[in-house]
């Protein structure tokens, strides 16, 4: 159902902190353009949870606009089930491709709790859901047997495996075949996942630099593994920066460099200053200056 590159996409801010959906139209068009194929919204990288309900439905307004026919799935990571719930049937209403869908960020469940929450939030949107697993971010792993246990409801159809360990991408495909799409969810393990039987990638620096993380995506998906493989040996230090508690910082400041917008965020997160700054800015002006010429495909 779901392939591709699927841009995390940021949310963007005016100078007072409210969305600015002019600049959020501008930079999702440029992840349309570079080949990608759909947008999920509100996510950790867009800053779901310091987001409002209300403004969660208007940036994925937004990306719906920009979009087209294209998919636009909206995360859902409330803290509990009933506001998950909640959104899920606003996102629904609003015309919502789909849901990726975290475990409550606050409350670490136990495998009956993550699952009845997942089922939860399914049967209140009744839309397609990618199971969002993130151990390490959200200290709730959802599990190859817990992911078995949802594939009995049709509506769980994808999986952002985002665990940090390679070998569970084989097990999923080893314990369901093509019953989930699989999508790499960790930017610095993409060709890892990819070369393992990954159909999808939801990613973070592509926002920067989208046309060459579809580029590693199409040159993957053709079996020019080596051309992929160059151009991913360039990009690991700038995919490192997506693998960090200042994830949302580090990539916006990338976006700064690399596509001229700015790198607001909502408190309690600050931009980057100081030294850790300055040594983001390395990496991506390093990057910038031996840009590869991309192959086509």
């Amino acid at each position: 159902m779901w392939t591709g590159v699927f841009p995390a996409v940021t949310t963007k801010f005016t100078e007072d902190d409210r969305l600015d959906h002019a600049e959020m139209e501008r930079c999702f068009a440029l992840q349309m353009e570079a080949g990608c194929d759909g947008i999920i919204v509100c996510g950790s990288l867009g800053e779901g949870p310091m987001l409002s309900h209300d403004e969660k439905i208007d940036v994925l307004k937004t990306a719906q606009k920009i979009a087209g026919s294209k998919p636009v799935l909206l995360t859902v990571n409330e803290p509990g089930t009933r506001e998950a719930v909640a959104i899920a049937r606003r996102a629904a209403k609003e015309g919502a491709n789909g849901l990726m869908v975290v475990p409550s960020p606050i409350y670490h469940t136990n495998a009956e709790e993550t699952v009845a929450a997942l089922r939860a939030v399914a049967e209140a949107g009744d839309l397609p859901v990618m199971i969002y697993s993130n151990r390490l971010a959200y200290r709730v792993d959802v599990t190859v047997d817990q992911m078995e246990e949802l594939a009995k409801d049709k509506r769980f159809v994808a999986i952002k495996e985002s665990s940090d360990d390679i070998r569970r991408s084989t097990e999923i495909i080893n314990r369901f075949g093509d019953r989930y799409d699989l999508f790499t969810g960790v930017d610095n393990l993409a060709f890892e996942a990819l070369s393992v039987g990954a159909i999808g990638w939801v990613a973070g620096l592509v926002t920067a630099f989208p046309r060459e993380t579809v580029a590693i995506y199409q040159l993957m998906k053709q079996g020019r593994r080596e051309e992929a493989l160059t151009i991913y040996r360039w990009f690991r230090p700038l995919l490192d920066l997506d693998v960090s508690t200042y994830l949302v910082q580090n990539i916006k400041l990338a976006e700064v460099l690399a596509i001229n917008t700015n790198d607001r965020v909502r408190m309690p997160r600050q931009p980057l200053s100081g030294e850790r700054r300055k040594m983001v800015e390395k990496i991506v002006r390093d990057a910038l200056a031996a840009r590869p010429e991309l192959p086509r495909f």
